[in-house]
């Protein structure tokens, strides 16, 4: 298998062993048309658009607790419990993150129709 390369100017990142990524031209583009443009990024991506001229505003949505991630997770009855304790490593890290002020929105999703319309307010609002 050959190693995958980013090339330059894109926004790419090794999330558990597969690359996802998008152009900063790609966003410029998106952003030209007026429209907003919402990437779902992880903690390592944030890293990357802060480092971008992309003027971009961060929003982080938080589960209540780790204990609460652990339960939804187990509850899809979806991924190994090798699989479930390292999206929780992640997220531990992840939370540490956002907790240090790295987001511009702290959303906790502990009400889904509360958190959506934080989200929202947040997207729509300057």
């Amino acid at each position: 298998m050959t190693p995958f390369t980013p090339r330059k100017n894109e926004l790419t990142q090794e999330v558990s062993h597969n690359y996802y990524g998008t152009t900063i031209a790609g966003v410029e583009d998106v952003v030209r048309t007026g429209k907003r443009c919402i990437l779902d990024i992880e903690m390592e991506g944030v890293k990357n658009v802060k480092k971008t001229n992309l003027n971009a505003r961060f929003v982080f949505i938080q589960p209540p607790s780790l204990i609460e991630l652990a339960r939804r997770l187990k509850s899809r009855n979806t991924d190994s419990e090798s699989a479930i304790a390292t999206r929780l490593e992640t997220a531990e890290k992840e939370l540490e993150y956002a907790q240090a002020g790295a987001h511009d929105k702290l959303i906790v999703n502990d009400d889904l129709n509360m958190a959506y319309q934080d989200l929202e307010q947040f997207i729509f609002t300057e």
